[in-house]
């Protein structure tokens, strides 16, 4: 059996693994080259050849952006420097291979639906929180990507009107990915450490510490109040976008994975109890919020089956 590369290309990080069946070789992991957007592409050439094996028959990579499915043209980004990139055809030419593209939380979902929290389920609504907040639908069993591939982008919601402005290229305010990512997380912590300053947060602070997810989240497991704060802060407004989640799509299951999952309970708790304050009977009685199976790695999976599937396709 040929191998496959799977690639998530991630606002902070790049993970490149190749695929035989199920079986994982290589991996590597480096920091995102967001200089501009043909380093960027520089980067996952290299990072790709590097680990590729003489067998190699397909690229699967993941972006965070809308992407035109048909085409594997990146046409927008938030947290990436890709506009208007026709990324299928340029990564083609360059590794010889052919590579199929797809927006990286349709491909977490597809993992999930595939083998993880989602299998069995005809109806899922998956979100990655990290540096913004992607997500995928799963509707009667097959992934939705809207009329050109570039749906479900519901990190785009908005929940405040009056909210702050989102990141990156996004022109909206308000959104949830404003509101309850991994960089809210870390903007909602320093505001509570600097009105806590005898808190956990307001002492790490103090002695010169990044107050980022990973730190946050130690910190509410260990009991600080301050921490815990911040983080049901976020589940709670997570809470509110999901509620309408459940109102529009029904879903059987609602799917939490990315960065910020290493808050866990504490995280999924708060959302919970908003969802049920805010959502409608009975989509609300039936819907369970879940952590994701297979957590940051879900992207990659994803990207690799993406790119087993195309292959199939082509032999057909």
């Amino acid at each position: 059996m040929s191998s496959v590369i799977g690639v998530d290309l991630g606002g902070t990080k790049v993970v490149v693994a190749c695929l035989r069946g199920n079986r994982m070789g290589d991996s590597l992991l480096h920091p995102t080259d967001r200089s501009g957007s043909g380093a960027l592409i520089d980067q996952l050439v290299a990072m790709v050849n590097r680990i590729r094996s003489d067998d190699l028959a397909a690229v699967g990579i993941g972006v965070p952006s809308v992407v035109e499915f048909e085409t594997g043209r990146v046409v927008s980004s938030v947290n990436i420097p890709l506009r208007d990139v026709p990324l299928r055809q340029v990564l083609g030419e360059r590794l010889g291979v052919p590579v199929f593209v797809d927006n990286d939380a349709n491909l977490a979902a597809l993992a999930e639906h595939r083998a993880g929290a989602a299998r069995g389920h005809s109806e899922a609504v998956v979100l990655t929180i990290g540096t913004g907040i992607g997500s995928g639908l799963i509707l009667r069993n097959e992934l939705y990507r809207g009329a050109i591939g570039a749906g479900a982008e519901l990190g785009h919601t908005v929940i405040d009107l009056n909210g702050p402005p989102c990141q990156g290229n996004c022109p909206n305010h308000g959104c949830i990915e404003s509101l309850a990512s991994g960089t809210a997380l870390a903007r909602e912590a320093l505001r509570i450490a600097h009105e806590q300053p005898s808190s956990g947060l307001g002492r790490a602070l103090a002695a010169g510490r990044e107050l980022e997810g990973p730190l946050v989240t130690e910190l509410a497991h260990d009991g600080d109040t301050a921490a815990i704060e911040a983080i049901e802060l976020i589940g709670t407004r997570l809470g509110v976008a999901i509620a309408s989640f459940v109102n529009i799509f029904n879903p059987e299951v609602v799917i939490i994975g990315g960065g910020v999952m290493g808050a866990g309970e504490l995280l999924l708790n708060a959302a919970q109890a908003e969802m049920l304050r805010r959502a409608l009977p009975p989509s609300r009685d039936i819907v369970e919020i879940v952590p994701a199976a297979f957590g940051v790695e879900a992207g990659m999976i994803g990207a690799a089956a993406l790119a087993f599937d195309g292959l199939a396709q082509r032999a057909h």
